[in-house]
């Protein structure tokens, strides 16, 4: 319904809050309803049972709630509100003939926001109306405030993260650029670490899902410090010299460094994806046996991200064609990985190979050059 459409009295009455009044004696519902019915939308309940079914048909903005009631009582009925999602930050105010220290402390305890002491003073029990009223409408623009800067916030993140995993694109697609023959190769690395981290983790790995996904999204920064490679050893055809090899085996550390001053610069929002691309860049070609580069690493001292990617970089550079060498197959690519588990490769991340296989062939298929 629009606005325009309803007359002034009508107007205002839909914008006016909303007072449930319950009591089980009809005399003190007329009186109360004729005080706040001028400036308040008034609804009425003989019981606490009734007061229930309108207030969860559609919440007031304020409950005056009588405490001596047969059947239930006021303080039944306030638990019942105040377990209730829906009615739960609708503020009741008691009215009340009981004025001990105990019963007052009781409507309370009991989530009572305020109450007024029987006979009441109709000046009295408007003040605390319009009192209860302001500071519900305050909360609830505080809520909504709130949910907006969540949203809000939710929103930044978003673009930040959107931003940064498109910068970090840009980077690998500069790499990809200058070797042009690893073609699809991030894409299913990327795959087969998530597939592999996942595996470890279902045997007690340790790896949540977060981390998982973090791991996968930073595989493709593997080779990123190969935008510092002469085009002279990248994309030499033959083989390499022990010099050219030696200026190859640089990537790693400088990936790792590149990425290290991005993380630098980020400080505390780096996140798990840069920590991760460090990793992967400084030490995917580190062997559990120590005898890899740069750091010479072995064992568990060589992150799981970097152990996952060994696996990962050599199946696939094992079954794909380069201008150096044909396609292996799959079952033969796995055998040579077998063969030097324990020694380049953790034993635990070869497991985890063979008992994925199904699903790296499928990726492969999905992902070919």
């Amino acid at each position: 319904m629009n606005m325009n459409d309803l007359s002034p009295s009508a107007a205002l009455a839909a914008v006016r809050p909303t007072v449930l009044v319950v009591d089980d004696t009809p005399t003190n519902l007329s009186l109360l309803s004729e005080l706040l019915g001028p400036h308040y939308r008034v609804q009425l309940a003989v019981s606490g049972a009734k007061a229930l079914e309108l207030a969860q048909r559609r919440a007031p903005d304020l409950i005056v709630l009588d405490v001596m009631m047969p059947g239930m009582d006021g303080h039944q009925v306030c638990r019942r509100l105040k377990a209730d999602a829906c009615t739960r930050d609708v503020p009741v105010l008691f009215l009340t003939a009981l004025n001990s220290p105990a019963d007052e402390n009781l409507c309370f305890e009991v989530g009572g926001a305020d109450f007024v002491a029987k006979p009441f003073n109709p000046a009295t029990l408007m003040a605390r109306v319009r009192t209860q009223l302001d500071v519900s409408a305050w909360r609830k623009a505080m809520r909504d405030r709130n949910a907006w800067l969540q949203s809000e916030l939710a929103l930044r993140v978003d673009e930040v993260e959107q931003l940064r995993d498109t910068t970090l694109f840009v980077m690998v697609g500069l790499a990809e650029f200058r070797d042009s023959d690893t073609g699809q190769h991030v894409r299913r690395t990327q795959e087969y670490v998530r597939v592999l981290a996942r595996w470890i983790s279902q045997q007690g790995g340790g790896l949540d899902d977060a981390q998982i996904d973090a791991m996968a999204r930073a595989a493709p920064l593997h080779d990123i410090g190969k935008v510092a490679i002469p085009d002279r050893v990248l994309l030499k055809p033959g083989p390499l010299t022990a010099e050219e090899w030696g200026v190859m085996k640089t990537h790693a550390d400088v990936g790792a460094d590149l990425l290290q001053r991005a993380a630098d610069r980020l400080g505390d929002r780096a996140g798990p994806l840069l920590r991760y691309g460090i990793e992967i860049a400084r030490h995917h070609h580190e062997k559990w046996d120590g005898s890899g580069y740069p750091a010479g690493l072995a064992g568990e001292a060589i992150p799981l991200s970097a152990r996952l990617m060994a696996v990962a970089d050599v199946y696939d550079a094992l079954i794909s064609r380069r201008v150096y060498k044909e396609p292996m197959g799959h079952d033969v690519a796995l055998g040579r990985i077998a063969a030097d588990s324990g020694k380049h490769f953790d034993p635990l991340v070869v497991r985890a190979l063979f008992e994925v296989q199904a699903s790296l062939t499928d990726i492969a298929q999905r992902f070919q050059d």
